[in-house]
């Protein structure tokens, strides 16, 4: 695993992020209670910022990811795949519910960005295994 495939699996990650969300707008945004305009898309400025950190953060679950993946051993598709899984299921995905529970978020919201970060996981892991 090269520094290379941290970035490449942080793409993948983030690339499928962009898919997800779009596939799932209308219940992300009903999820949230952003306000929307009169066409149903959220107001706001617009701004990147979101983007950039969301990339920024992919990096950096890549990156230890493949920390952990070094120093445990996994080198195979199919093992960084269950462990990507694992690491989205078991780590990332409790705390946003954590985190929804507190600001009493809707768990549907829950479920949404659950999901991403399990699907999110197991592509860095799976990706990780390649290079």
């Amino acid at each position: 695993m090269s520094i290379l495939s941290v970035f490449v699996a942080a793409a993948a990650a983030w690339l499928f992020g962009a898919a997800y969300y779009m596939s799932l707008s209308k219940q992300w945004i009903a999820a949230t209670g952003m306000p929307v305009d009169e066409n149903g898309k959220p107001t706001g400025n617009g701004s990147p910022l979101p983007f950039v950190l969301s990339a920024l953060a992919m990096i950096l679950v890549a990156g230890m990811m493949r920390h952990i993946f070094a120093a445990t051993g996994v080198v195979s598709f199919g093992a960084g795949l269950v462990s990507g899984l694992g690491i989205g299921l078991f780590f990332i995905a409790p705390w946003i519910m954590i985190n929804n529970a507190y600001a009493m978020r809707s768990f549907k919201l829950t479920v949404i960005d659950g999901g991403y970060a399990v699907g999110g996981c197991a592509i860095i892991g799976a990706v990780l295994t390649l290079f």
